[in-house]
């Protein structure tokens, strides 16, 4: 059974480094949003990540990291953001290995010309270590990932949103445009066998990418 990790159970250096994630933020949004919704978001973030963390260590980080995407999507929702780049949004059911790697793909190909979020129905408590060493192999480093849901300040901002595997749990906004990838699971697949569900994948993500305006300005490695 996963323990949850309360904030009142955290150590003095945890305390001191979610008062340094708050900082953060706030320097970076106080044209934006106020302390309180900045605090909020933050609070929010590290309680989702708490409630399934084995390890507690890289949480305030993690909640920094998550926050920070859910604020600027929803400044980009409320107007008030004044980044026109295409959001595409990867969601899978444990965001933990396709839409992973598709966001791998996306952001290495993509650059700065558009932005790339992924999500899960049901968060993991790790990226899949097949799906880890298979994108390695291209060159794509996304060890440095974490598993996260979806919030509807994300969805709400995403202009693309495609679908793996999520079924009925996966969220619909008016006004985005949706796509169903429909690719194997790598969850318990060795990378022998998780090879060419990355491959597929890239093939996938290269085509969004010209779909959106987008050039590849990268190469990877076969």
């Amino acid at each position: 059974m996963t323990k949850t990790h309360h904030r009142s159970d955290l150590s003095i250096d945890q305390r001191l480094a979610l008062k340094t994630a708050a900082t953060n933020l706030q320097r970076e949004f106080a044209d934006t949003f106020g302390v309180e919704t900045i605090e909020r978001f933050l609070h929010s973030s590290y309680d989702e990540f708490a409630g399934r963390a084995t390890i507690i260590k890289f949480l305030p980080l993690l909640a920094e990291r998550f926050a920070r995407q859910r604020l600027r999507a929803l400044a980009k929702v409320e107007g008030l953001s004044h980044d026109e780049r295409p959001t595409v949004l990867f969601l899978c059911t444990h965001n933990a290995g396709r839409s992973q790697m598709a966001m791998g793909f996306f952001t290495h190909f993509a650059g700065e010309q558009a932005v790339a979020w992924s999500g899960g129905s049901e968060p993991a408590g790790e990226v899949n270590p097949a799906a880890v060493a298979a994108m390695a192999e291209v060159g794509i480093d996304i060890s440095t990932e974490f598993p996260k849901p979806w919030t509807d300040e994300i969805v709400q901002a995403a202009d693309v949103v495609i679908t793996m595997g999520c079924g009925d749990a996966c969220p619909v906004f008016p006004g985005r445009r949706y796509e169903e990838w429909v690719l194997e699971d790598p969850a318990g697949l060795d990378v022998a066998a998780t090879r060419p569900i990355r491959d597929d994948i890239e093939r996938r993500v290269r085509e969004l990418l010209g779909d959106i305006g987008a050039t590849p300005l990268r190469s990877v490695a076969h």
